[in-house]
């Protein structure tokens, strides 16, 4: 296991995609940590995926946000060092889930994937 933080959020790199899945996180301590979220993140094992992640915020009154596009632009660069593809394409593990492809463009990051509404009509 790997922790940084970057401005907003810590980042957690674990080691298989399994544990990210399972994880039962401790929202009740993860409201007393002075940061935006936590990032969990590690390798894909699923064929296509680059890598996979979930995001935590519930100092910011969020639980766990179901696609975090603020995260992934700090897990492009992330995962970029030893790769030589300049995009990739990302899970994020949560109930929901969803799947993002991201393209280092300089200093930012360009994201696409398939936004849902799930505002009550």
């Amino acid at each position: 296991m790997r922790v940084s933080l970057n401005q907003f959020d810590y980042l957690v790199e674990m080691a298989k995609r399994g544990d990210i899945r399972s994880l039962m996180p401790d929202f009740a301590m993860l409201r007393r940590i002075q940061v935006r979220g936590v990032i969990v993140t590690s390798r894909a094992s699923t064929p296509g995926f680059d890598f996979v992640s979930r995001f935590f915020a519930p100092g910011s009154g969020i639980d766990e946000d179901p696609v975090t596009g603020s995260a992934h632009c700090a897990l492009a660069p992330y995962w970029a060092p030893g790769s030589a593809r300049r995009c990739s394409l990302a899970y994020q593990a949560s109930p929901r889930g969803g799947v993002l492809r991201v393209t280092l463009a300089g200093d930012r990051v360009r994201m696409a994937g398939r936004a849902v509404d799930d505002s009550p009509r």
